[in-house]
């Protein structure tokens, strides 16, 4: 019988000639499987009511088309309510863009080159609030280098970023030195503000390494707004500020929907689900509690793989950070990663998650125009049923499905780890090598059987 082997989702997301090691794409855009524009908008109602559930399940058969996938996110991830009218998420539309907006020029205010479509990527103050006067920082922040002509118009002979116009990045971070010098000599900054401009430079040198391989950020503006999103969420989540991987997760939402704000609301709703991963005091690190979670489970549902992985000295699961922190980012081709993430917001989504997120926010109001709180179970993703169905309750914080992707990893790998791995380093390794090399539903399955496994044993004792 003939089998559809599927239309290649490349051509969405090129990738730039010269990078060739990059991971194989395994993600094809299928008919009859994956959600096609045709479906989605065939699943709204004349007023704007989405059929949530058969949209899901969709999606779990065989992702979204590219041409959707941003709108479509915009649902998964509880920006909007299913059952609200087209009329209603255009008003939250509207409110959130002017929020996004006076946010950033609260930011563009203390800090210039926001919102000015150039970033940086040096240190532009001290700790104690006083603009960088060491030797070094100076020279790197103050010398106007050579410009050079590169293939992408982006990069000068010294790797420093260009803006459109052929401004050296090392020019920008001297006119940001000179801003904060204008800044400090009104008086004392505060410690917010502070703390915020020690992060941008930061901010700055992850956007130039983020996605670096993709078409996409060979124009400065992308890199820009990257920086800007990132800049903003540092400035107005002060419990987390900015870390190294937000980078990561923040990436895709800007290469998949145009307008900046969408896609900083997109970023702020996904960091609703993993900002305890980021956040950190002097004795922890947030992901810690995830990384117990993984070790858990790998002991009731492989003992022996638990028992080998502490004897090397594991047992903290450590050599898992990295998958965890930015959601198989580095593990899958970015086209893999984005049908990946889809997958698994489909099979964890919660109907109540706008209402739940809306209610969060102690300065919000009612939304009108919710089409009430009637829903099925086939509202909920098929990871989502397991857990109801076995009594989890928010007081119990089911675990995500992200760790139990971890463990199907691991689990698919334990005769290699057990028999190959002789330390941390052949951890590491073997777990290296997957890279390119997983199937994004095949770890979904996995991931599902595993859920399954585990809330029968941990019943049983």
């Amino acid at each position: 019988m003939w089998r559809d082997a599927g239309e290649s989702a490349d051509s969405y997301y090129q990738v730039r000639p010269e990078c060739t090691d990059v991971p194989k794409t395994r993600f094809k855009i299928k008919a009859g499987k994956t959600l096609s524009a045709r479906k989605w908008h065939s699943a709204f109602s004349p007023d704007g009511f989405l059929d949530i559930g058969k949209t899901l399940g969709r999606i779990q058969r065989g992702g979204i088309h590219p041409s959707i996938r941003g709108e479509v996110w915009e649902f998964l991830l509880g920006c909007y309510d299913p059952r609200s009218a087209f009329d209603v998420r255009e008003q939250i539309r509207s409110h959130r863009r002017v929020q996004y907006a006076r946010w950033k020029e609260e930011c563009r205010e203390m800090f210039p080159i926001v919102g000015s479509g150039r970033f940086i990527t040096a240190p532009v103050i001290t700790e104690d609030g006083q603009p960088i006067q060491e030797p070094l920082v100076l020279l790197e922040t103050n010398q106007e280098k050579g410009l050079a002509s590169s293939s992408n118009g982006n990069m000068d002979a010294n790797g420093n970023a260009i803006d459109a116009s052929g401004i050296n990045q090392s020019s920008i971070n001297a006119s940001s030195s000179e801003m904060v010098k204008e800044l400090t000599s009104r008086g004392p900054l505060d410690k917010k503000v502070i703390q915020w401009m020690l992060t941008l430079h930061q901010i700055g040198l992850d956007v130039v390494r983020t996605d670096r391989t993709l078409v996409f950020y060979e124009k400065q503006e992308n890199l820009s707004k990257l920086w800007d999103i990132l800049a903003v969420y540092a400035w107005i989540d002060t419990d987390v500020g900015y870390c190294q991987g937000m980078s990561d997760l923040c990436s895709p939402m800007i290469i998949l929907l145009d307008d900046e704000a969408d896609a900083f609301w997109c970023f702020e709703r996904l960091m609703r689900r993993l900002r305890g991963n980021f956040r950190c005091t002097e004795s922890s690190v947030g992901v810690e509690t995830q990384l117990g979670n993984l070790a858990a489970i790998t002991q009731v549902i492989d003992p022996k793989l638990h028992q080998h992985l502490d004897a090397l000295g594991g047992g903290d699961y450590l050599f898992a950070f990295r998958m965890l922190m930015v959601l198989f980012r580095r593990e899958f081709s970015f086209c893999d990663s984005l049908y990946l993430w889809e997958m698994m917001w489909a099979l964890e989504y919660d109907p109540d998650l706008f209402e739940m997120y809306e209610e969060a926010d102690a300065n919000s109001e009612k939304t009108e125009g919710s089409k009430g709180r009637t829903k099925s179970i086939r509202h909920y993703g098929k990871f989502e049923r397991e857990n109801k169905k076995n009594g989890a309750t928010n007081s119990e914080a089911p675990l995500p499905i992200s760790v139990f992707l971890v463990a199907s990893v691991l689990k698919d790998k334990s005769s290699k780890l057990l028999t190959e791995a002789r330390g941390l380093d052949d951890v590491v390794k073997i777990l290296n090598d997957m890279t390119g090399n997983l199937d994004a539903k095949k770890a979904c399955s996995g991931a599902m059987k595993l859920h399954k496994k585990y809330l029968k044993k941990a019943k049983k004792t």
